[in-house]
């Protein structure tokens, strides 16, 4: 069984860039050296990884990143810091 992990970083301007890989570690080095030149990160280096989950089911992986990319950063921050019991209020709109 191959793990999936779902990761953020934080990149050296305060952003926070999500992705997904099956190697955590070569990944993280592919940031940090730009590997991939045009990559969001290759320009915001360096970079902290805050949070990483793993996946035993990769379509599941997937579903989850692409949920995370579209939170807001209030969410990120509440993932990262292990705030779960925030996450539903954050996703709540405010009329």
């Amino acid at each position: 069984m191959q793990l999936s992990y779902v990761y953020i970083l934080k990149c050296n301007d305060d952003s926070y860039y999500t992705g997904i890989t099956s190697n955590l570690e070569k990944r993280l080095c592919q940031h940090q050296t730009a590997y991939f030149p045009e990559c969001y990160t290759a320009k915001r280096r360096p970079v902290l990884l805050v949070f990483y989950a793993e996946f035993t089911d990769i379509n599941f992986a997937i579903d989850k990143e692409k949920q995370i990319k579209k939170w807001s950063r209030a969410k990120k921050e509440a993932l990262i810091n292990g705030d779960y019991n925030s996450l539903s209020g954050l996703s709540k709109k405010k009329f």
